[in-house]
């Protein structure tokens, strides 16, 4: 790629910034785009509609950079919990090593690059039509002493992402720690999932649950909730909720055609009537299946309740049954976290559904090779003419070149990229996780590593093939002719992170697909505030993308430094803008107590790992094998280093230590609200879909449930 088409693209992209800042800053302003821009704080009654016109509303104004700036690592962690802190500690560690990396690779290893005089020198005068290949490590002669400057630079930034790791790892399993002290006694503190439950004939599960726990816990053993198949009740209650929306939509229109014929005979009848008859009837048929459910859809799974954390902890770490496949006992996520649907469905088809998600990332990392392959031929105007010949007079005018080979590229793997998340994240919630949370982390997981293979090297693959087929040819020169690869696709990587970082990141900003929705749905609704659901980050979608910009600045740092700057200004625009999100758009839907950061720590490693071993490569081909052989010890260490965090500090992530467990315990012991909280947690986990629905007006048989909500 030549300096033009990145320029070009860095134009594009740096306007399209521009440009979503602009309209974000006046659109924010108008009351019919609330629950677009600021939907937590009308939610929480902190912003109402005001419809009265104000100048005011048609200018930009900075004011909520300053508020985003201002916010506090306390406020965010009060008002949106560890994971939002977790979140933004992977940013701030990221801009803490890229402004380390970019002091050593810009004002270090750049201008070794940019002289060394291996591919050309460079002309200030002629600098836009060179290609970015002078300012990589591929322009530095082979055996040049000038390499040793890039050897220091790998072990340093290695030594110093570690130690960076090291504290990072302790400060959030400290504040993970300290924030388990300093909340309220929740529920999943107190409970655990038992799974397998044997029962014997003429017993139910809930029988025998309260039996063995009563036996074998007597101490702490507090009450237990058995579990139900409740796929069909759900689908019930998905249709009266339905229902009722559309019946509140008639009744607040005064324009729309309540009437209507219906049926054989097309009888004339009153839509509402209508509707609130067919209400009555659905909540009728919930109640009787309710009934039905509680009497013979059980399942062989029940949450247990303890008096204490440290008896459901204890209770979580000991072999229950001499048969280890009975009496599986599992954490409890929080309530509001429990995935229902996983406990409808059977074992077997939990099994298989496993090898099916299995099946399905295989297909699609093979599919997504296709747009790979179409983007790296783009990105080459000689291979482009080839494929296309009847664009030939159009490639030849220098904007759209640069278009074509420095912009359109990225577009078109970010467009693209954006089905993954969602395809990952269904993937993940048939595979048999029990809650939300571990959902998200299993397709944080999915994206991370697809965007790894199939981004970064799955596009240095395709371009090593598409420009020389016949290194196949000559199996003994596929590592030298990788080695010379990976430098070659910086260019790539650098118009990918303008594209992919900037204008998706002012893309979360300026919020288009809601705005859109918003605007489609708008006249079709009544504008009050309790129309809409406040949204939650979807963190799969996002820590993958910012560790994935990691991986490319840990890796290229020292093949090609130019790609820091764009890396370090992403960063920042990511810094204020989800900090804004967080005030004003995202509110918590879990909390997992920072487990996310695990992700981090391993995703890291890797991009060192990885950065060493090309490291390794680029030396040889160079013909420093000295400088080789000495990055041996560098990987060893740290992997060593790795297993170390790994006993030091992830068990703290699993479960949290008896020593604190037992302080929260005896403080517990003399709060008087502790009677109140233990009522509660009685019903604590009582599927929503065998609580009673009150939809419609028929009167106080409807609102009572069939069922006792109490054990």
């Amino acid at each position: 790629m030549l300096v033009s088409a990145l320029l070009t693209s860095v134009g594009i992209n740096f306007g399209l910034c521009v440009l979503f800042f602009i309209l974000y800053s006046i659109l924010r302003k108008q009351p019919s785009n609330y629950e677009v821009y600021i939907p937590r704080l009308v939610a929480d009654g902190s912003s109402k509609r005001r419809s009265h016109f104000n100048l005011e509303r048609l200018i930009p104004s900075p004011g909520w950079v300053k508020r985003a700036w201002n916010v506090t690592e306390e406020d965010l962690l009060s008002t949106s919990g560890l994971d939002v802190v977790v979140f933004m500690h992977v940013i701030t560690f990221s801009l803490k090593v890229f402004l380390f990396t970019a002091i050593i690779g810009i004002f270090v290893l750049l201008p070794i690059n940019s002289t060394g005089g291996e591919l050309s020198e460079i002309d200030l005068e002629d600098f836009s039509s060179y290609s970015l290949d002078v300012f990589t490590i591929s322009n530095v002669k082979s055996g040049s002493k000038w390499l040793w400057a890039h050897f220091c630079a790998v072990y340093l930034v290695t030594a110093f992402v570690c130690i960076l790791l090291y504290y990072e790892y302790k400060y959030i399993c400290l504040k993970r720690i300290a924030y388990f002290h300093s909340s309220k006694p929740q529920p999943h503190q107190f409970t655990v999932l038992v799974r397998s439950v044997p029962v014997s004939s003429g017993s139910s599960v809930g029988e025998s649950v309260e039996r063995f726990f009563t036996e074998y816990h007597p101490s702490t053993y507090l009450s237990q909730m058995v579990v139900h198949r409740t796929n069909k009740l759900q689908s019930l209650i998905n249709d009266a909720k339905k229902l009722y929306k559309r019946i509140i939509h008639l009744q607040s229109d005064p324009n729309k055609q309540k009437n209507t014929r219906i049926g054989l005979f097309r009888q004339k009848v009153d839509l509402v009537d209508h509707f609130e008859k067919k209400l009555e009837d659905i909540e009728e048929n919930v109640r009787l299946e309710q009934s039905e459910v509680s009497m013979a859809e059980e399942v062989r799974a029940a949450f247990v309740s303890f008096k204490t954390r440290y008896g459901a902890a204890i209770a979580f770490h000991m072999q229950q049954s001499t048969n280890p496949t009975q009496w599986v006992i599992e954490q409890a996520p929080e309530p509001k976290d429990v995935y229902w649907p996983f406990f409808s469905s059977s074992f077997m088809r939990r099994w298989i559904s496993k090898l099916v998600v299995i099946v399905a990332c295989i297909l699609l990392t093979i599919l997504f090779l296709i747009p790979v392959v179409l983007v790296q031929g783009l990105t080459n105007l000689s291979q482009l003419e080839i494929w296309f010949p009847f664009l030939k007079s159009f490639l030849t005018i220098t904007f759209v070149s640069s278009v074509v080979t420095g912009y359109l590229p990225s577009l078109i793997l970010l467009l693209f990229l954006k089905i993954v998340p969602p395809i990952m994240e269904f993937l993940s919630s048939i595979q048999g996780y029990i809650c939300h949370s571990d959902i998200e982390k299993s397709a944080c997981n999915k994206v991370l590593w697809f965007t790894i293979w199939n981004i970064f090297f799955a596009t240095v693959f395709s371009g090593s093939a598409l420009y020389q087929i016949s290194i196949f040819l000559d199996p003994k020169n596929i590592p030298s002719k990788l080695a010379v690869a990976v430098p070659a696709q910086a260019s790539f990587f650098i118009a990918y992170v303008v594209t992919s970082g900037w204008t998706s990141t002012s893309s979360e900003l300026f919020r288009i697909i809601p705005l859109f929705c918003s605007l489609i749905r708008r006249p079709f609704s009544k504008d009050t505030d309790d129309d809409f659901e406040v949204p939650s980050i979807p963190f799969h979608r996002d820590i993958p993308r910012i560790l994935f910009f990691a991986l490319l600045g840990i890796t290229y740092f020292f093949l090609a430094p130019l790609i820091l700057p764009f890396l370090l200004i992403y960063l920042c625009l990511a810094y204020i803008i989800f900090r804004n999100q967080f005030i004003n758009v995202y509110a918590p839907r879990y909390e997992t107590a920072g487990k996310f950061w695990p992700i981090v720590h391993n995703s890291m490693i890797f991009s060192l790992v990885l950065m060493q071993a090309i490291a390794v490569g680029i030396f040889t081909l160079k013909k420093l094998s000295v400088a080789s052989t000495l990055i041996f010890p560098l990987v060893v260490l740290t992997l060593l280093f790795n297993e170390y965090c790994r006993k030091r500090f992830l068990p703290n992530f699993i479960a949290y230590p008896a020593e604190v467990l037992i302080k929260r315990d005896r403080e517990d012991q003399n709060d008087p609200k502790m009677g109140e909280f233990y009522d509660k947690l009685v019903t604590a986990y009582q599927d929503p879909a065998m609580l009673p629905i009150h939809f419609s007006d028929n009167g106080e048989s409807l609102n009572s449930p069939l069922i006792s909500s109490t054990v």
